[in-house]
């Protein structure tokens, strides 16, 4: 795992100083054999400055960030789980993460302390102790995501980080009749990227999909399933706009889910426009 600290140079999107690699005098000692408790942490961020959340070398991650602050107030290593690992550009208002802290670590000063060095990109909106076997991934029974789109022929600068800008007219009602094929167990091939194992499943259980109209041409679709494979979200809200730009039927979706081909779907809609909203337990 990759170690980072704040350093003293000055960063725009953190607000509390570049983050780099640790150097080799600055890395924090391991947990010890010390008893230990498992947090939690509820937290938002504004991806648009970071390259996912998966600690990356050499980039500014989500997680990376996450994990220097964290280790700079613990003064230990941390190894951190999340519920859903965001894309380049993704937000997310209801990610979890859990990790192991020495007993008689404070979450609500641990909170504090990482929200001076990274807010206002990133906030611990919650911390608490979880119990011993809660596990941020793995214990996460349902996911939802939301995805904004502003449907006017002139942008808005206030919502362009977190909106895509569709200037046609979409045709909302096909939209939502589309929405009908998406629910329940399905095999999502058609709009996931292939993963790096031979033969995973990308069987998932769609429990929720519909579009909401919030007026003056912003539009917010919600979808929830049991779990999402990569780009999942966004592929589903590229097709279903060229649903309501007359591109394809509202009556395509069950030919396109039953394809099980990623060139049967449309292409992925940008990522500024998702957010991982909350995650179910």
């Amino acid at each position: 795992m990759h170690r980072w600290r704040a350093s003293s140079s000055s960063d725009p999107r953190s607000g509390g100083g570049a983050l780099t690699l640790f150097s080799d005098e600055a890395v924090p000692e391991a947990v010890t054999a010390s008893p230990t408790r498992r947090l939690r942490l509820l937290v938002a961020y504004d991806g648009g400055g970071f390259h996912g959340f998966a600690a990356q070398p050499g980039q500014l991650t989500v997680g990376g960030a996450l994990v220097g602050a964290i280790e700079r107030y613990l003064r230990h290593t941390v190894e951190l789980t999340c519920a859903g690992r965001t894309d380049a550009g993704v937000h997310a208002w209801g990610q979890v993460v859990t990790f192991d802290a020495r007993a008689d670590a404070d979450p609500v000063r641990l909170a504090r302390a990482v929200n001076r060095t990274l807010r206002p990109a990133i906030v611990v909106r919650e911390a608490g102790v979880a119990d011993a076997g809660f596990d941020a991934r793995r214990s996460a029974t349902g996911r939802l995501y939301r995805y904004s789109i502003l449907n006017l022929p002139v942008p808005d600068p206030f919502s362009a980080a977190t909106s895509w800008h569709v200037t046609r007219p979409l045709d909302l009602p096909a939209m939502r009749l589309a929405c009908d094929a998406l629910l329940g167990e399905h095999d999502f091939s058609s709009f996931c990227r292939r993963p790096p194992v031979p033969g995973a499943s990308l069987v998932r259980v769609v429990r929720d999909a519909r579009w909401h109209d919030l007026g003056e041409g912003r539009l917010r679709f919600d979808i929830e399933a049991s779990a999402f494979c990569h780009q999942m979200v966004r592929s589903v809200v590229g097709t279903l706009v060229e649903v309501g730009l007359g591109k394809r039927r509202a009556g395509d979706m069950t030919a396109i889910v039953a394809a099980r081909s990623r060139s049967a779907a449309g292409q992925p809609a940008p990522p500024h426009g998702l957010c991982l909203w909350q995650v179910l337990y």
